[in-house]
């Protein structure tokens, strides 16, 4: 049966106000329990400007609204109550089990009140006074907050009765020393944390914000998830605590609810009781409504509990973290049953009954004629009763058979020691339970262990739901996903995307960030004094890639790879080298072969015209020389062109200089030639001795000899070598000839431009010669070619890279050697060929 109702205790107080909002049920029994559970909350008013003073300002005279799923929690004690006295293997030698009901208070004032008035009597408030019927209480049920636990602990404490709390777990009254008398049903949150972390992280949310209590509970939930976030780069856009005694909505909402709403975080945390967080539901305007949030609740806060009928879009697509529980047998079918017709004498039943089936009519367009005593709680809708049991009503459950087993404990032990007799009732003292409720635990009916020892509180494992307000006004909350956090990793954090709805304007993930990503190529870039989530992209250095969304650092390729266009990934580079096959390499070796057949030619021209007059008076064996020298230097530009290997390197270098050497040297010798002949021509000279062959051939070999002593020093001490360039082209690997010594290098080229201005200063001074010996003009403009090409050479070398400096030294060989040819034999060439009985030609040659 549910509880009778006893006419002294009905309602308590004869005020003009306190009757509306305290009633107090009660059911007799030989050992009574007492219990406060919140079944009223203050309702908050509107009433804003000069309709502020149109009231009398009496604040014990509030507008109390009737919180209607609260209601389950008074079913769940009945329930509890009534299946402990129907079973006879549980306090044995006691007829009944009874409880006192009152109505906790989200103010100190009113749970202090109400549990003096629990202390002392039902229609007493004296301190130290309690009337014959309070000696039959033992223990206390109470605490749908951390606040409430306390403030009722603090006189609780005095008379050493246990308190039993069966709301959220709170850290703070598992201290013994402060909470000797408080025992906890709730299983740990300590892993509620990592599961909203997790959540943030599978959808990617790394800006959001918290609303949270102002208290110890709030604060240790904070610093938790605050630490956790920190290790997965996820900031908290903004904190609002709300006080624990909040209850004004003009003040909460010029507070906080502006900065909540009107700000771009999309994700907001709500961390609290449904006492502590009613206020939100209040501070609801319609407004809102467009700017759509997702929030990720506990089912602490009952997210569909609020004031008003028809406000549940608010909190559309909430995703709400709860605490398992299994099904206790039989306490659906006892809900079925439960009606005020059946059971008429309980007042609160029936003022539940008349408030949700009268809000039900509402709903219908209907005008509710009197209460539908016949109907069924299973009509109602979700923000009115849930027929499933909540986690509160489970604890209240499991904290009522925690009681009856501690209660049952020391009977057995009492009757060992002494008889009983049948007459008498046996009630023990409060304080004799704790002993027993220290070291509780038992299989409830659902099969769950149950403790009441702070130390072996196993942690929750917690079902995913999300609330859904359809537009028909029908709301459900729907399974989507768990966290098990004792479970192996992979299998603790599962959730169905499928099964999840966003906002109705919202077909896929809403984005929670401060920063948009920075997708590959990009990196992240803080920002100077704001969180690390708050950040700018920036592209990817040469070398460099970024193949990760959201990279903090780039990735830098191999060395022989480089990055793609995206710069996302790597591509290994390719090997290149100035081949023949290609067409830059066919080109400058067909014009190397095409010039030393010409120079080939022109030798052949000079040997069938070496008795001319022309070939004698230029020294035939330095034309000679100086044909065969220019031959080779076409042909060593070859040796630059393919793959370069030991021998090439070795070879290219020396070899295009020695010829060049013996080249410019030939040229000197001429030069020098010219010059004597011009100044030894007067008879009886005994200059002329200058003017033999044995001579111009000495500087020659003088010259040549210097340049070859170069190179073997140049060889000896750091020879050229093959070497790979992987840095000049970035997604190439250029395969070179690496000089070694630069030293080596710049100094044998050094020497042929000394020769080369040696040459060209002697051809300069002999520029005043008479016009009918101009040998010493075609010298100086070849020398004037081959300088201007080999001083456009270094800075032209200097300045590229890869086989395009391999290019530049071909050219500069191919054009000074042009140069020379062109500028020395081509003029003598038209002569032999073309004019060879021209007299005044050939005296001017």
């Amino acid at each position: 049966m549910l509880p009778q109702l006893s006419p002294s205790v009905q309602m308590t107080e004869r005020s003009s106000c306190f009757p509306q909002i305290s009633p107090s049920l009660s059911r007799d029994g030989d050992i009574v329990i007492g219990s406060f559970l919140p079944l009223h909350s203050e309702e908050v008013s509107n009433v804003q400007g000069a309709e502020l003073f149109q009231s009398h300002p009496d604040r014990n005279c509030r507008k109390y609204k009737l919180m209607h799923k609260n209601y389950q929690q008074v079913l769940a004690l009945v329930f509890a109550v009534e299946e402990i006295n129907r079973d006879p293997n549980l306090l044995p030698n006691i007829s009944s089990l009874g409880f006192y009901l009152y109505n906790a208070y989200h103010s100190d004032a009113r749970t202090l009140e109400s549990s003096l008035r629990w202390l002392s009597g039902q229609g007493q408030l004296v301190p130290n006074y309690s009337c014959s019927g309070q000696d039959k209480s033992v223990a206390v049920i109470g605490g749908a907050t951390s606040a409430l636990s306390v403030q009722m602990g603090t006189l609780l404490e005095l008379y050493k009765f246990p308190q039993i709390s069966y709301g959220p777990f709170d850290s703070i009254l598992s201290d013994k020393d402060q909470f000797p008398s408080l025992y906890q049903m709730a299983q740990r949150d300590s892993s509620l944390h990592h599961g909203m972390v997790r959540l943030m992280v599978h959808f990617e949310w790394t800006w959001v914000g918290l609303v949270t209590t102002d208290d110890m509970r709030g604060e240790e939930f904070l610093w938790n998830l605050r630490g956790d976030m920190i290790k997965h780069d996820i900031c908290l856009a903004y904190t609002e605590k709300l006080p624990v005694s909040e209850r004004r909505h003009t003040e909460s909402q010029d507070m906080f609810m502006p900065r909540i709403m009107q700000s771009s975080v999309r994700v907001i945390i709500i961390h609290g009781d449904t006492e502590s967080l009613m206020i939100l539901r209040y501070s609801q305007p319609l407004a809102y409504f467009l700017l759509w949030k997702v929030w990720i609740t506990t089912s602490h806060w009952d997210i569909t509990m609020r004031p008003q009928w028809n406000d549940g879009y608010s909190f559309h697509g909430a995703l709400s973290f709860s605490q398992m529980t299994k099904e206790i047998r039989g306490f659906k079918s006892f809900l079925r049953t439960v009606n005020p017709a059946k059971y008429p004498e309980d007042p609160l039943l029936k003022d539940f009954w008349c408030s949700a089936f009268k809000g039900l009519k509402k709903l219908e367009n209907e005008e509710p004629n009197e209460c539908s005593l016949n109907a069924s709680l299973e009509m109602l809708p979700l923000h009115f009763f849930d027929m499933g049991m909540s986690g509160l009503s489970y604890t209240i459950y499991n904290a009522v058979h925690a009681v009856a087993r501690a209660l049952h404990e020391i009977l057995l032990v009492t009757s060992e020691r002494e008889s009983i007799r049948n007459e008498e009732i046996w009630v023990p003292q409060p304080w004799q339970l704790h002993n027993f409720l220290k070291k509780m635990h038992f299989n409830n009916s659902a099969g769950d262990r149950v403790f009441l020892n702070d130390m072996e509180n196993s942690g929750a494992h917690y079902n995913i739901l999300e609330y859904l307000f359809i537009l028909n006004d029908t709301e459900t909350l729907a399974k989507v996903g768990q966290f098990m956090p004792n479970s192996r990793n992979g299998q603790d954090f599962t959730i169905c995307n499928e099964a999840i709805v966003w906002g109705r304007n919202e077909p896929k993930v809403p984005h929670a960030e401060c920063s948009d990503s920075c997708g590959p190529d990009f990196r992240k870039t803080p920002r100077e004094g704001e969180p690390v989530c708050c950040f700018d992209c920036s592209s990817c250095p040469e070398g460099e890639i970024s193949n990760q969304m959201n990279m903090q650092h780039y990735v830098k390729c191999p060395e022989d790879e480089y990055p793609n266009k995206e710069r996302d990934h790597c591509l290994p580079k390719t090997i290149t080298f100035l081949d023949i096959k290609e067409p830059l390499g066919m080109t400058l070796a067909c014009v190397a072969l095409f010039f030393s057949v010409l120079t080939a030619l022109i030798l052949r021209v000079f040997v069938k015209f070496c008795d001319t007059p022309i070939v004698k008076a230029n020294n035939r064996t330095l034309s000679y020389t100086l044909l065969i020298s220019l031959i080779l230097c076409f042909l060593c530009s070859l040796l630059f062109i393919g793959r370069p290997t030991a021998a090439t390197c070795l070879f290219r270098q020396t070899t295009f200089r020695l010829i060049f050497a013996v080249a410019v040297s030939s040229i000197l010798a001429k030069t020098i030639l010219v010059l004597l002949a011009f100044k030894v021509t007067i008879p009886g000279s005994r200059n002329k001795i200058w003017l033999q062959s044995g001579v111009s051939n000495c500087i020659v070999l003088l010259c040549s000899g210097i340049q070859v002593t170069l190179c073997c020093i140049w060889l000896g001490i750091s020879p050229p070598f093959p070497d790979t360039d992987i840095h000049s082209e970035s997604n190439q690997i250029i395969i070179e000839c690496n000089e070694d010594s630069v030293f080596g290098f710049y100094c044998v080229l050094g020497y042929i431009g000394f020769l080369a201005l040696g040459s060209f200063l002697v051809a300069f001074l002999a520029r005043s010669l008479p016009d009918t010996f101009n040998e010493a003009k075609f010298i100086t403009f070849s020398m004037l070619v081959f300088c201007g090409v080999w001083v456009s050479f270094l800075p032209t070398y200097q300045s590229t890279k890869g086989k395009a400096m391999v290019v530049v030294e071909i050219f500069s060989i191919l054009a000074s050697s042009v140069g020379l040819l062109s500028c020395i034999f081509i003029p003598k060439c038209y002569v032999l060929l073309l004019r060879p009985n021209d007299a005044r030609v050939m005296r001017s040659i």
